[in-house]
C-alpha cells in the first residue's frame, strides 16, 4: 500500500513539474503559423537551397495552359479542350514541418489548375464513400452500383472499384465524346489496330488514362447522387479550413441527370480542360490531412485505414496506389521509399513524408528537379 501511494505521488510530481506532458499536435486555423528553421531544428542553409531549386527551375511549358495542352496532346486523335483552362502563375510552393510553415515562395494564394493532382482528391471521394458505407467493398463490381450503359459489355461488367482506383480496368468505350483508346495511344503503329486490340483482364494491366478516371468520377456521382465538389467541400475542405476560392470543373458536355437534376460530372485532371483549380495553401492543408492520417483536430475526416491504403500500390504497378503515386520502386531518386505523392502535368506536387513530418507543395517545377527539392528538404532536418 505504501509503495502504491509513493508511486502515485511520484507520478503527480512529474505531471505537476511538467516532466510528463502530452504534446499538442498543431493544426492551422484561418491564419497558418510560420516558424523559423531554427525553431524546428532545421538547417536554414540547406532549406534555402531547396527553395532555390523550386524557384529557379520553372517548368518550360507555356503559361497559357490552353496552348500547353494542345502542344502536349496534339497527336491524340480528335483531341479538343472541353472544359475551362486558365493562365498559370510562376513557381510557388510551401514546406510544412510539424504542421507549421517553415518556407514558402511565389504567390501561394493564387488559384491555378492542378491537372492530375485532382485524381488524389477524387480518390478521397471514393474513400469517403467506403467510410460511409455507400460502397461496401473495393472489390465489388461497379455495375452493382451503376447500371447505365458504361458497364454493359462483357468486359466492362467485370470491372471493380479497385480497378478504377488503380487504373487497371482497361475499360473500353466513349465517355462525354472521348474514346478511351484516343487517350495517349501508342506513338508508333496502326491506330486501327490499337482501337481493336484485345483488352486486358481487369486488374492485370496498368494504363494511365484520363477517360477512365473520368468514368470513376461519373460512377461516384451515381453513388453519391450529389455533385462531387459539394461532397469534397462539406466533408474535407471546410473542416480543414480551406479557402472558398477553389473550384472543381468537368466539361461543357459532362452534365448528367441525377434524380431529375442536371449535375456536372467533374474531371480527374486538366487533360481536356477542367479539373481542380486551387491555391497552394489549400493544397497544403489537404496534404497535411493525409500526413496526419485523415485526422483534423479532434475529428477523423477520412478513415486512417483509407489513408494507409492509398499508397500501397497494386500488383500491376507498385508505384501507383489509389490515384496516388508511391515511391516503393524509388521513382524519386534518393528519397525514402515510404514517401507518396500527388502529381499533375506541369510540375504540380503534393509530397507526403510521414517519417519526417513533412508536407511539400510545389507548383510549376521542372519535373526533373523534384527529387533534388525533396532531398534538400529532408537533409535540412537536423538530427537530434
Amino acid at each position: 500500500m505504501k509503495n502504491t501511494i509513493k508511486l502515485l505521488l511520484f507520478i503527480f510530481l512529474l505531471i505537476s513539474t511538467g516532466i510528463v506532458h502530452s504534446q499538442k499536435v498543431y493544426y492551422p486555423n484561418a491564419v497558418w503559423q510560420v516558424k523559423t528553421p531554427e525553431e524546428l531544428k532545421m538547417n536554414k542553409t540547406m532549406l534555402d537551397s531547396a527553395v532555390y531549386i523550386a524557384v529557379n527551375n520553372e517548368n518550360k511549358m507555356s503559361r497559357d495552359l490552353k496552348i500547353a495542352n494542345y502542344s502536349a496532346y496534339k497527336d491524340e486523335p480528335n483531341y479538343e479542350i472541353l472544359g475551362p483552362t486558365k493562365q498559370r502563375g510562376g513557381p510557388a510552393g510551401v514546406i510544412i514541418k510539424n504542421g507549421y510553415i517553415v518556407a514558402q515562395w511565389g504567390d501561394v494564394n493564387r488559384v491555378d489548375m492542378t491537372f492530375s493532382v485532382a485524381k488524389s482528391y477524387l480518390s478521397t471521394i471514393a474513400g469517403l464513400a467506403i467510410d460511409k458505407g455507400l460502397i461496401k467493398n473495393m472489390n465489388d463490381y461497379v455495375n452493382q452500383y451503376v447500371w447505365d450503359e458504361t458497364y454493359e459489355t462483357p468486359h466492362n461488367s467485370k470491372i471493380k472499384w479497385e480497378h478504377l482506383l488503380t487504373q487497371t480496368s482497361d475499360w473500353s468505350g466513349n465517355l462525354f465524346g472521348i474514346d478511351d483508346w484516343a487517350d495517349r495511344p501508342p506513338k508508333e503503329g496502326n491506330i486501327d489496330a490499337w482501337k481493336n486490340r484485345i483488352l486486358y483482364e481487369p486488374g492485370t494491366h496498368y494504363k494511365y488514362n484520363d477517360v477512365r478516371v473520368n468514368l470513376l468520377a461519373h460512377s461516384l456521382l451515381q453513388v453519391w447522387r450529389q455533385p462531387l465538389p459539394v461532397i469534397l467541400k462539406e466533408n474535407i475542405m471546410d473542416p480543414i479550413g480551406a479557402s472558398t476560392t477553389w473550384r472543381w470543373y468537368g466539361y461543357d458536355n459532362s452534365f448528367v441527370n441525377i434524380d431529375g437534376i442536371m449535375m456536372q460530372s467533374v474531371s480527374g485532371g486538366g487533360h481536356f480542360g477542367g479539373g481542380l483549380f486551387i491555391n497552394t495553401l489549400d493544397m497544403a492543408r489537404f496534404g497535411l490531412l493525409f500526413q496526419r492520417n485523415g485526422k483534423w483536430e479532434n475529428k477523423q475526416l477520412i478513415s486512417e485505414k483509407w489513408v494507409k491504403s492509398v499508397s500501397q500500390g497494386s500488383s500491376a504497378n507498385k508505384s501507383y496506389g489509389y490515384l496516388w503515386w508511391t515511391n516503393i520502386e524509388n521513382n524519386l531518386s534518393g528519397v525514402p521509399s515510404n514517401v507518396y505523392y500527388a502529381v499533375g502535368f506541369g510540375g504540380n506536387y503534393i509530397i507526403i513524408d510521414n517519417e519526417h513530418d513533412l508536407v511539400i507543395v510545389t507548383r510549376w517545377i521542372d519535373t526533373n528537379k523534384i527529387d533534388d527539392l525533396i532531398r534538400a528538404t529532408i537533409k535540412s532536418i537536423e538530427k537530434k
